[in-house]
């Protein structure tokens, strides 16, 4: 026998309204998406319209970098993705040498890292097209070849000791590459234009766990059961 039922009833109550909430929050009722991918979406965008470091590591390598002659050797699991990536350091004016899984690289250093900006630019931009037209290269697959040349290149440079260079491709790599391969195809927001939106998100996230709390708590209770002590 239940101890009281009307706190019982409250808690059972409270439940049934908590469980039909998280059935509509599942469905596809907002834009074809449902909640969790709905939020997912947003949050991305917005995180992506703060993410874009592009331009200011342009301004920085076009002053620090050009004009740096470079030699390094790079080594590749296949000799698929050397050629491939080839084609990068080639379109940046360096001179490759393959040699199966290997390439031996020579360039302006400068020149080589505004290649790899100008397609990151593309991609987080979304204009993967740009990039199949440019290397005959699915978009992504272009910062994919970047990102595994760039962290063979900061490996070489590390061995010759030249650590400032390996700590400029490190930048490159994480702050460019990775975010554009990241948010491709994500549209950015600003978070002032979805304000309201991510309030409402936040404090129903509050709300709905302190709902399911109590009616834990009054079902327990209602049972003559306590919580804790």
């Amino acid at each position: 026998m239940a101890a009281n039922k009307k706190e019982l009833a409250g808690g059972i109550g409270l439940m049934a309204v908590f469980l039909i909430v998280l059935v509509m929050f599942f469905m596809p009722l907002l834009n074809g998406k449902n909640g969790l991918d709905y939020l997912d979406n947003l949050f991305n965008s917005i995180s992506k319209g703060s993410a874009y470091y592009i331009p200011s590591i342009k301004e920085t390598i076009g002053k620090s970098e050009t004009g740096k002659e470079i030699t390094v050797k790079l080594s590749y699991d296949s000799a698929e993705l050397a050629t491939e990536s080839a084609a990068l350091f080639s379109k940046a004016g360096a001179t490759v040498t393959e040699d199966s899984e290997k390439l031996n690289i020579t360039g302006d250093f400068g020149n080589i890292l505004m290649n790899c900006l100008e397609d990151s630019d593309a991609l987080f931009h979304n204009k993967g097209d740009v990039l199949q037209e440019k290397y005959g290269i699915e978009g992504r697959k272009v910062l994919f070849n970047w990102w595994t040349s760039l962290k063979a290149m900061k490996k070489s440079f590390d061995k010759q000791e030249q650590f400032d260079n390996g700590k400029t491709v490190y930048t490159v790599m994480t702050r460019a590459v990775e975010c554009s391969y990241n948010y491709y195809k994500i549209v950015p927001e600003s978070m002032s234009n979805k304000l309201g939106t991510v309030i409402f998100s936040l404090v129903f996230y509050v709300v709905y766990t302190m709902w399911y709390g109590y009616s834990i708590l009054f079902i327990f209770e209602g049972w003559g059961l306590q919580i804790g002590h």
